[in-house]
């Protein structure tokens, strides 16, 4: 298909129920890990860059979950899965040099839950995508 511009590393872990990492952005709300795919990078080796740059961990790349068009603002994201070696914990905090430097909050999110209002719309779009694909996996 096109080439994907963004790239989506989606760190899973199951508790009660299935929970995707994502973080509170203090200027832009809830949101998932994301970022522009350099132009000669491939989009696995972009997960794991975008995940030591805005969560401050290593991974390894997993299982290709899939691309998405954001009709919003036009962009193709792939999603891969991203494996992490250590217990990760409920939440922290990590300072992400990007846009002058901003404190990234991370949390778990409950895959199957409906995201508040304090997500922005493209976010909401892309959880879907992912509650649909990863059901079918």
């Amino acid at each position: 298909g096109m080439r994907a511009d963004k790239s989506c590393p989606v760190v899973l872990r199951v508790r009660e129920t299935l929970e995707i990492l994502a973080f509170e952005h203090p200027l832009a709300g809830l949101q998932l890990v994301k970022g522009s795919v350099e132009p000669d990078e491939s989009t696995d080796l972009a997960a794991v860059r975008e995940l030591i740059e805005e969560a401050g961990i290593q991974s390894a790349v997993g299982r290709n979950l899939g691309e998405w068009r954001a009709i919003e603002t036009g962009h193709t994201w792939v999603f891969h899965e991203c494996h992490v070696a250590q217990d990760l914990p409920d939440t922290w905090v990590h300072f992400a040099e990007d846009d002058g430097g901003h404190e990234f909050r991370f949390f778990w999110h409950p895959l199957m839950s409906e995201p508040s209002e304090r997500w922005h719309q493209v976010f909401k779009d892309a959880l879907s995508f992912l509650r649909t694909t990863l059901v079918e996996v």
